[in-house]
C-alpha cells in the first residue's frame, strides 16, 4: 500500500511539472506539512490566494503538496512558502521543494 501511495505521488509530481504554463506563468510545489494541517487547507489555499502574482492554488493533485501558479515577476516561491507558515491559529507549515 505505502508503495502505491508513493508511486502514485510520484505520478502526480510529473503531471504536475509537465502542464504546460502559459509565457511569464511559473509552477510552484510547497510541500505541506504539520499536524492539523489537512484541517486547515481552507485556510492556506486563501492564505497563497491572496498574495500578488498567485494565478491558482492546486490541493488536490499531490496529496500533502500545494501546486501554485504564479507570474514569476510578481511573487517568488519563498514569499508562498511564508504565506503557510505566517498562519495564525493553524498547525501547518510549506517548504518550497526543489
Amino acid at each position: 500500500m505505502n508503495c502505491i501511495i508513493k508511486f502514485g505521488c510520484l505520478i502526480g509530481f510529473a503531471c504536475a511539472i509537465a502542464t504546460p504554463v502559459f509565457a511569464g506563468e511559473q509552477k510552484i510545489v510547497l510541500m505541506l506539512s504539520g499536524k492539523f494541517c489537512e484541517a486547515y487547507l481552507g485556510d492556506v489555499e486563501t492564505a497563497l490566494a491572496k498574495r500578488s502574482g498567485v494565478k491558482a492554488v492546486d490541493l488536490k493533485s499531490m496529496k500533502g503538496h500545494a501546486v501554485v501558479t504564479i507570474d514569476g515577476d510578481k511573487v517568488r516561491a519563498d514569499q508562498l512558502a511564508s504565506a503557510v507558515n505566517e498562519g495564525d491559529g493553524w498547525h501547518c507549515t510549506g517548504q518550497t521543494m526543489k
